[in-house]
């Protein structure tokens, strides 16, 4: 059997079998068949686009959602359900054409840059949960009658729709964000970044224009790479910023990015949608969702941007969410290099050890025995990163860096994004990168320890919007409080602290921001703390009984979420007196900002993010620290001009979520380091260390 059919004057089309039942309630399962249903589309295409004078338009009509495209294999299908060769040869001589339900969708047209199993595997990836479940987890989907879209009507309108995208594909596109053009209007295969194809409602004859992302995991038409010492070789050179006093490289805006090629209910690989959060009353947040398998279960990955205007949050958010999809695993190369601690490292391969990384404790895996411990003679896959200390390449097990590859036997801890960051140069996306790495650390160490920190002024802020954003925190009812949390390393780390003036409901919440610029990292901690305070004692009250259980029973926080909700149960404020105080308590006076980071340990930025990165560079690995980076950075990222990364700081705490999942009370550094820092005079024993899990967002 075939689902797919050319319609053209060559032969190459099926024609219209006779005899074929109408489609009707009275029809059979045979006559609905893809195969059928197919074949009978595209005997009306070619009759209706012979009457337009495109008679020798080949079109390739399948029907989508029928297998699993994800599965191994699944090209051989063209994507679409057919039979092995349907889409191995000749498809892209045709218009695509897929048919899933009351709709059509026409392309990628021939020459574009994406292929029609990109489209099979970006359209599945925003299905719904029981869609997906039967197509990669059960036998597929199979139709249960006749179509009743099917229709000479139809095939007219799809035969203009495919004459008028041809006519027009060597003209540039109107619109960018073209998600809502009706008509055929933009090119399809002008070689750009992006490629247009058609969405035509089959009973309305509506038509909405999308763009598709090339996949570059298609096993048809993608060119991955295979991963080496070589390839991870990084070469920084200098790097000036686009403003003075900045960071980044570039503003921006100067992103070619968007929104709609990424976000649409078609084919977007980071969700169907931007949802934007018209209820905060602080900033102008968005939020954006992108699902992807792992094994048996689909993980929800939620990106987001938390600016002043729901335009920049927007922007600040495809970009958080391109750095989440590029981190979850590899995309444009593939693990080349499989072995076991032992035998790697008795090969004389410099390689970063998991154990310094920190591992669970052994009561997780005995109460999760389908996550198997590390163990030095297992052989795990690794992918090479570069030591910047060392400038080296260096092996690093896959999970460390890519958090969400597939398959449990591998995954001995469950890393997160800590780490991985964006930029417009390599030496941008390092820095905010390490800063990442840095700032978590300190927030882990402080509060673990049980760490009394400097207060500082936030009215001392030269940042009118900083000082504006405290006030209206003021206004709903939150005092915004900021510590200075530098420990081991000259680099500004602000804990923010949203604290309810009344300690009723939605009792508190954290953030954190680092960077050699303090007035920066106080408005990142702010910017976390300004988006979720105000909306913490609603999602108590809708929570309420769940969240008040994990108060008393600490082993129910199990995902990232709940250690910032739980703050919100006002008998958890407790547990962070040792920063805040207790209520009515007498509090040290508050320093200024310039006070505070004015003795001259931190160098003011330099107007060069190399500059500044081989200060923290040097800071880091002086405390006896190696930084290894692995480069992220996607196809889809590197033709918009971006850069994401990877830094791993083994023997730094890391951060995990689920209360049973903290390696950070089994590091070696969680002991000395406040002892070091000279905010102690002796190492932390364990009943030193806080009993309550962190509040990090």
């Amino acid at each position: 059997m075939t689902t797919e059919t050319r319609a053209g004057v060559t032969g190459a089309a099926a024609p219209e079998p006779s005899g074929t039942p109408a489609a009707g309630p009275g029809a059979t399962a045979a006559a609905g068949s893809p195969a059928l249903t197919c074949r009978r589309f595209a005997g009306m295409l070619r009759r209706a686009l012979s009457a337009l004078g495109c008679a020798q338009t080949a079109v390739a009509v399948r029907e989508l959602g029928v297998r699993d495209a994800f599965a191994p294999g699944a090209h051989r299908y063209g994507g679409y359900g057919g039979e092995p060769g349907d889409g191995a040869d000749g498809a892209d001589a045709g218009v695509p054409v897929a048919l899933y339900g009351r709709h059509a969708v026409v392309g990628p047209l021939p020459g574009a840059r994406a292929c029609p199993h990109c489209l099979a595997r970006r359209w599945q990836g925003v299905r719904s949960l029981p869609l997906r479940e039967a197509l990669e987890l059960g036998s597929g989907t199979r139709s249960v009658g006749a179509s009743p879209y099917v229709t000479p009507f139809a095939a007219d309108a799809l035969a203009g729709l495919i004459a008028g995208a041809l006519a027009a594909s060597s003209a540039p596109s109107p619109s960018a964000d073209g998600d809502d053009t009706v008509g055929p209007a933009g090119g399809g295969a002008t070689g750009g970044p992006y490629d247009d194809i058609w969405l035509l409602d089959l009973a309305t004859l509506a038509v909405r224009r999308h763009q598709l992302v090339a996949d570059p995991e298609c096993p048809r038409c993608g060119e991955p790479e295979a991963d080496s010492a070589e390839r991870a070789t990084l070469e920084l050179r200098p790097a000036p910023a686009h403003r003075p006093g900045g960071s980044r490289v570039r503003d921006i805006d100067s992103y070619d990015l968007p929104t709609a090629p990424w976000t649409n209910p078609l084919c977007g690989p980071l969700g169907p949608s931007v949802v934007y959060d018209v209820s905060s009353t602080t900033t102008s947040a968005t939020i954006g969702c992108f699902s992807m398998r792992s094994g048996d279960y689909l993980r929800e990955t939620f990106w987001g941007g938390h600016a002043d205007t729901y335009g920049e949050s927007v922007r600040v958010g495809v970009l958080e969410g391109l750095e989440r999809y590029a981190g979850m695993r590899p995309r444009g190369a593939f693990a080349a290099v499989r072995g076991s601690l032992a035998d790697l490292s008795g090969s004389g391969r410099p390689l970063v050890d998991p154990r310094d990384v920190g591992l669970y404790a052994p009561e997780f895996h005995a109460a999760n025995p389908e996550v198997p411990p590390f163990a030095a003679d297992r052989e795990i896959p690794w992918v090479w990163g570069w030591s910047l200390r060392d400038e080296q390449p260096v092996l690093v097990p896959q999970i460390l860096t890519y958090y969400h590859t597939p398959g449990l036997e591998n995954r001995f801890v469950q890393e997160s994004s800590n780490g991985c960051a964006s930029g417009g140069s390599l030496e941008e996306a390092i820095y905010f990168g390490l800063m990442e790495v840095v700032e978590r650390d300190a927030f882990l160490l402080s509060w673990y320890g049980q760490a009394a920190l400097p207060e500082i002024d936030p009215g001392t802020s030269r940042r009118r919007a900083t000082r504006e954003m405290v006030d209206r925190l003021a206004m709903y009812g939150y005092e915004a409080r900021f510590f200075d949390t530098r420990l081991t390393f000259p680099v500004p780390v602000v804990t923010g602290v949203a604290v309810r003036f009344d300690g009723g409901p939605g009792r508190m919440c954290f953030g954190a921001g680092a960077g050699l610029d303090p007035e920066a990292a106080m408005a990142g901690a702010l910017c976390e703390i300004a988006t979720d305070a105000v909306n913490l004692s609603e999602r108590l009250e809708r929570d309420t009984d769940r969240l008040h259980a994990m108060a008393g029973d600490f082993d129910l926080v199990a995902a990232l979420h709940d250690h910032p909700l739980v703050y919100g149960v006002p008998q958890m404020g407790r547990f962070a007196e040792f920063l805040i105080g207790a209520p009515g308590s007498p509090r040290p006076e508050a320093r200024s900002l310039a006070a505070t980071y004015g003795d001259g340990s931190v160098p003011p930025l330099s107007g060069d993010v190399l500059t500044d990165l081989q200060f923290c560079l040097d800071a880091v690995t002086a405390a006896g620290f190696d930084v290894v980076v692995v480069d992220q950075t996607m196809p889809e990222q590197r033709r918009l001009g971006l850069h994401t990364v990877s830094v791993l700081v083994p023997g730094l705490v890391p951060i995990d979520f689920g209360w049973s999942r903290q390696r950070a009370l089994r590091m070696p550094r969680m002991r000395t380091a406040l002892r070091e820092a000279g905010l102690r005079t002796t190492d932390l024993a364990p009943e030193d260390l806080n009993p309550a899990p962190h509040p990090f967002p």
